[in-house]
């Protein structure tokens, strides 16, 4: 049966619509999940433990400076910045998500690629480059100067932050909602169908239900992402908490201060995270049954195809048409100025593996967190989803830093050692992997695993041989955003690295703040090639197997 409102929709293939229930926890968790659960959870708690140290020697004058106004001010604009980031990046990737899927789109392979490309544009970068072309005396102004044109509005703010930020945040949701559209089985909105739901009501009432975990899970990334951004805003001038923190940890002596309003922003995180778990609720939205064999039927758009082209015409030329022009602009017009390069081979081999090694390791230690919070929700799966959740919403700057002070005090050994960067990327970036993984789990149903320990198999055996591989392109797709974010990850790389250690990521920030752009050109277009490569394989892949037995609707 499927609870789909108040009148159930029977369907034969034994698939569930999201309803009400409480997962079966009354069997406890094995320790072969709690503990390296809880060694994930502890390990996220690091920063948080810098800062509460920072925070006890705080004055009271750094205390009373969360209660004054500019501080709420700061709260205000930091929170309305998160809430149209994300608002907006849904709006945006639920149907580019849909086209690219489930319609007959034209060269639906190229605009799939094209459209989850932004996601390798760094937005420190992506912003200047949106000033310099769209900016009051940018080069479209000086395109327009013979038409009388002298001065632009003003591009900086809450509408320049926000536009960078939806333009190259919005992956993160299209590639969540992506995955779960080809998971999606048919015959659910067959049976809709034949119980008399047109298309629209079958869409809202049966589809986007089943999409509801994939949007929620890209949507926390969404905001997490936003909360600790620091190089767009600096640029949009836009001042938000991390810009505030920055400075903090720039410009004063006691750095009491900048930890206390870290941790206000840690608390800012908990509670996007606590309304992530209150939407969320008690939904259940695996199978019953093994479901139906059923192709995955392609809509012809028909004349709706124009506008869908041109929608996805003017999302992938705003983000992605301009910062690539621009870089290839500036890369031409060094290369003609006799401009030396900065094509830093050794960079580019540093950059691959450090974010390997920590794509690997965020999807491994994503498993065992997925699993409690799926399988046996309660007190102690809850706190450490939080945990693991909280290191997203931090700067990379108050991370390395509390690595820094944690090493130098308890773990010498590994000080500017590759692998306490590689650490920190762990805890920057694990929810990118963590709400994947834990997407892809709530699509199989516990019986399984129930059936697979009857049989005599081990706890540990059952997640290795049946749930991991069920669980296989949630965890692929995690590991896939924690490469391609830590890709582009600079504060903590410059603190953390080890002496002489560059990044493609810090070869392009040292060249650019020297105002060097044709040579910070050449790295930027590398950065971004490299970062292409595995998404471009990924969203192939992806697509051909879920077009592999399409047929069209007429």
């Amino acid at each position: 049966m499927i609870s789909a409102g108040p009148s159930p929709l029977a369907d034969p293939a034994g698939e569930h619509l999201p309803r009400r229930g409480r997962q079966d926890s009354s069997r406890l968790p094995p320790a072969t999940i709690v503990v390296p659960a809880v060694l994930v959870g502890l390990a996220m708690l690091l920063p948080i433990a810098y800062l509460v140290i920072r925070g006890a020697g705080a004055t009271t004058e750094a205390w009373e400076l969360l209660f004054r106004v500019r501080t709420l001010h700061i709260i205000g604009r930091t929170s309305l910045l998160v809430f149209i980031v994300t608002g907006f990046s849904v709006l945006l990737a639920v149907p580019i998500a849909w086209l690219t899927t489930r319609s007959d789109l034209p060269y639906r392979r190229v605009w799939s690629v094209l459209t989850a490309m932004p996601l390798v544009v760094p937005t420190f970068v992506g912003a200047f480059l949106f000033v310099s072309v769209l900016g009051p005396r940018g080069v479209l102004q000086q395109v327009l100067e013979p038409l009388g044109v002298e001065r632009l509005p003003d591009i900086y703010g809450l509408p320049g932050a926000a536009l960078v930020l939806v333009l190259l945040s919005y992956p993160y949701i299209l590639l969540t909602v992506k995955s779960a559209f080809q998971g999606l089985d048919p015959s659910l909105e067959e049976s809709a169908r034949t119980l008399g739901h047109g298309k629209l009501s079958t869409a809202f009432r049966v589809t986007l239900p089943q999409l509801r975990p994939a949007i929620i899970s890209g949507s926390l990334l969404v905001a997490l992402y936003t909360l600790s951004e620091f190089g767009a805003v600096s640029l949009m001038r836009y001042p938000t908490f991390t810009w505030v923190i920055y400075q903090q940890y720039q410009t004063a002596f006691d750095r009491s201060i900048a930890g206390v309003l870290s941790l206000a922003l840690v608390g800012m995180a908990l509670a996007i995270v606590l309304l992530d778990s209150y939407t969320r609720g008690r939904l259940r939205y695996h199978r019953t049954g093994s479901g139906a064999s059923r192709r995955t039927e392609v809509v012809r758009l028909g004349r709706w195809k124009w506008p869908a082209l041109a929608f996805l015409g003017v999302v992938v030329a705003l983000a992605l048409g301009i910062p690539a022009g621009v870089l290839l602009h500036w890369l031409i017009r060094g290369v003609l100025a006799g401009e030396p390069l900065l094509l830093l081979w050794s960079a580019t081999v540093n950059s691959l593996v450090v974010s390997g090694a920590a794509a690997v390791m965020a999807a491994v230690c994503s498993i065992p967190v997925a699993v409690m919070v799926v399988r046996h929700p309660g007190r102690l799966s809850h706190l450490i989803e939080r945990m693991s959740f909280t290191g997203f919403a931090l700067p990379g700057i108050v991370v390395a830093l509390a690595l820094v002070f944690f090493a130098v005090n308890y773990a010498r050994p590994v000080y500017q050692t590759v692998w306490l960067l590689v650490f920190a990327y762990v805890v920057l970036f694990l929810p990118a992997a963590l709400g994947a993984t834990r997407a892809a789990l709530l699509k199989v149903s516990p019986s399984l695993e129930d059936a697979a320990r009857s049989l005599g198999r081990t706890p540990a055996q059952t997640i290795r041989t049946v749930t991991a591989p069920l669980i296989a392109p949630g965890i692929v797709m995690g590991a896939a955003l924690v490469f391609l974010i830590a890709m582009k990850e600079l504060p903590a790389t410059l603190i953390l690295g080890p002496l002489g250690f560059d990044t493609l990521a810090t070869a392009v920030w040292s060249a650019s703040t020297e105002a060097f752009f044709a040579q910070a050109a050449a790295p930027a277009l590398l950065l971004i090639v490299i970062s292409s490569v595995p998404m471009a394989f990924l969203v192939t892949r992806e697509f051909g197997t879920a077009t592999s037995s399409g047929s069209v609707s007429p």
